[in-house]
């Protein structure tokens, strides 16, 4: 082997290393953010103290209906702030699609808040996903009204009464979402603060 072969193997191995480091420390991310860092972002606020008051706000979707959360005063609804570049949004979704679709007979109203500066996207997403409850353009106005939105996904599972029963920052499974969903569409009554 040549001098100048030789030098092209290390390089290659070098490039290799490098690859494969870079991999490991992508997946390594990965799983900090999913076991420790998410779990932190979430905030439960059902195991007592108050429950505070959705903001109100007024909102047109994107089939051009007004959407108010005085209109769904009495459902539960899981109001979820995401952004179609958002990846683990886009892992969400077809959860919320899901629970939709499984339980808004029984109370539940999926809402979504696109944070794109373009609903042009927003349309094309919702079509694709086959997303099957209201969307509308949010702004960093609308988030500052939720407390600041630090980062996406943030969704919020809101009692009947409207008050907030959970706030959940970062992507988490479908099920941790139904088990709330399934404990507030089983309240009778709305429950106070």
């Amino acid at each position: 082997m040549s001098n100048g072969e030789e030098q092209a193997t290390v390089k290659r191995s070098k490039v290799e290393v490098g690859a494969l480091l870079a991999i490991v420390l992508v997946a390594g991310l990965y799983y900090v953010n999913r076991r420790w860092i998410s779990p932190l972002g979430r905030q439960d606020l059902s195991r007592g103290g108050a429950h505070p008051l959705a903001p109100d706000f007024s909102l047109t979707d994107l089939s051009s209906r007004k959407l108010t959360p005085a209109d769904y005063r009495g459902k539960v609804v899981l109001l979820n702030f995401w952004a179609t570049w958002c990846g683990p949004c886009r892992e969400e979704i077809p959860g919320f699609v899901d629970l939709q679709r499984k339980y808004r007979d029984q109370g539940l109203v999926v809402i979504g808040i696109s944070m794109d500066d373009d609903p042009a996207p927003v349309r094309e997403f919702y079509q694709r996903y086959r997303m099957n409850y209201p969307v509308a353009m949010g702004d960093d106005a609308l988030a500052e009204r939720f407390g600041g939105i630090l980062g996406l996904p943030t969704t919020f599972v809101i009692r009947r009464d409207g008050h907030i029963y959970a706030k959940q920052m970062g992507a988490v499974d479908v099920e941790t979402f139904e088990e709330a969903i399934k404990k507030l569409l089983g309240e009778t009554g709305a429950a106070g603060n």
